[in-house]
């Protein structure tokens, strides 16, 4: 490919013309910069920071974000290179047509690597500009784990960094925060403010303080719901020919979305983006959009996706079309986790249809091994409830996910047929499967891995049948191979 120019402000502003079917909001002067995102990867970017800019060319908000990267290795040099701007693909079918929408997003002024530019942070959180917070640092960011209070180094955990720029606030005499995190768990908002509040009286903050969080802050529980397959590798060198410009940061998503925010109407109006004729929901009590995406959406993924890469498929839709594993996902949705949701039959086979249409979208390719990563914390939020429901609804254990559980283990394992895969998740859970897979015996695999409290937020053992199942479809899957497991199971 010829040398291109990369994308950036100079090049937009210098001149350059865009394709006609790429969109772009006009680059005026620099918007205030009044959202602060934990997190700088494809779904925040292909979700929040694309309806923001949409919200500020329709002119019903005027606001910048500035992305921080939650861990040490993230990508704010990737995004300040591009002075925040990158492309956004969303694709899918509406109404039986094929739908594509292209747009240069410059919603984001700045991006930071906290670990090295703390003071930039703090600078960020005392500013009187500033006034929301959004994050997605998976299922598992949202945790608490003791760490002393260091002020002028960025803290370990997710919470802990909010803690202590909350309290930067605070001391600067500023206004509360507005917090909206996308985090899929449960009451994610309340499970926030929980761990902040444990962080000031375990840092002995004082009862100011304490106070200020409590009236002048607002954590908000939210739901998303995109798929976002991220950077689209098979086609990004030919597609930034077509654009005329490198693109590192190409993000690629489905035409669906939904934001549901549980809070006060005033926040709203506050951040508008409803305005913009967005699919964002203002709501007193979001529960039943939660529990219906999750256990669906979300479960029919974390249920199947890992036992399919196993039986030798790489995407979504490779798995949707595969005669076995398209039986399987199926079945797990419409089976074992729809009928488990204490919601209206009709109201929950419909939107499980519609999920099943969106996994077959031609324009999404969603690589099974990006869904993989932190599953043991999903399987958790997402499939573990489905299940303990069924059990107790018909007073069997759902095949199906049960199973999903053995593929887990397996999967964790990091290698199977002869072939070495990444596993991706916290460091203390890939040292637990190193350790008991030095010894690949099914039984002691699944009374170990059940019994892991911490994982699952209970005993697994306990549950009748559980520890004999699930060693046997890890003996299966051992001995006879993924896929004829999986033919025995829906025989």
């Amino acid at each position: 490919m010829a040398t291109l120019p990369s994308l950036n402000r100079s090049l937009l502003q210098g001149g350059f013309t865009l394709p006609q079917n790429v969109g772009c909001a006009p680059l005026c002067c620099p918007r205030p910069e009044r959202v602060l995102q934990f997190g700088e990867g494809n779904f925040l970017r292909a979700f929040v920071d694309w309806m923001i800019d949409e919200a500020n060319e329709r002119g019903v908000f005027n606001g910048s974000v500035v992305a921080v990267q939650p861990i040490a290795q993230g990508m704010a040099k990737e995004i300040n290179a591009q002075d925040g701007l990158y492309t956004l693909i969303a694709r899918g079918v509406e109404g039986g047509k094929v739908v594509e929408n292209r747009r240069v997003i410059s919603a984001i002024s700045r991006a930071l690597n906290p670990y090295d530019a703390w003071a930039e942070v703090v600078a960020l959180a005392r500013s009187v500009e500033l006034r929301f917070v959004v994050s997605n640092t998976t299922e598992a960011g949202i945790a608490y784990a003791e760490e002393p209070y260091t002020p002028g180094v960025c803290q370990s955990t997710f919470p802990a960094k909010v803690t202590a720029l909350l309290y930067e606030r605070f001391q600067a005499g500023r206004e509360g925060l507005v917090l909206s995190p996308c985090e899929l768990i449960e009451r994610n908002g309340s499970k926030l403010k929980e761990y902040v509040l444990q962080y000031a009286a375990a840092w002995k903050l004082g009862g100011e303080f304490t106070a200020w969080i409590e009236s002048a802050c607002a954590f908000l529980n939210t739901l998303v719901d995109r798929i976002v397959p991220g950077y689209p590798r098979a086609e990004a060198e030919a597609l930034q020919a077509e654009f005329g410009y490198a693109d590192k940061l190409i993000d690629t998503g489905e035409i669906f979305h939904l934001w549901v925010i549980e809070g006060p109407a005033k926040y709203a109006e506050e951040f508008p983006l409803h305005k913009a004729g967005l699919n964002v929901i203002w709501t007193d009590d979001m529960t039943p959009y939660r529990t219906r995406k999750v256990r669906i959406l979300n479960g029919a993924h974390t249920s199947s996706v890992l036992a399919a890469y196993l039986g030798g498929l790489e995407t979504v839709g490779e798995m949707m079309d595969d005669a076995l594993f398209g039986r399987f996902i199926r079945r797990a949705v419409f089976d074992e986790i729809a009928p488990a949701l204490d919601m209206d039959p009709g109201e929950r086979q419909i939107y499980a249809e519609a999920v099943m249409e969106r996994f077959q979208n031609p324009f999404i390719r969603h690589a099974l091994i990006d869904i993989s990563l932190n599953s043991v914390s999903k399987w958790k939020v997402r499939v573990l409830p489905s299940l303990l429901d069924s059990l107790a609804n018909t007073g069997a254990l759902p095949k199906l996910l049960t199973f999903s559980l053995a593929a887990l283990i397996c999967f964790y394992r990091g290698q199977y047929g002869g072939k070495e895969h990444p596993v991706r998740d916290d460091a203390p859970i890939l040292e637990f499967f190193a350790a008991q897979w030095q010894s690949a015996d099914p039984a002691a695999l699944a009374q170990n891995t059940l019994a892991q409290t911490s994982f699952w937020g209970q005993d697994l053992n306990a549950l009748p049948g559980m520890t004999q199942a699930v060693a046997d479809g890890i003996s299966a899957i051992l001995n006879g191979g993924i896929r004829p497991a999986v033919e025995d199971l829906l025989r």
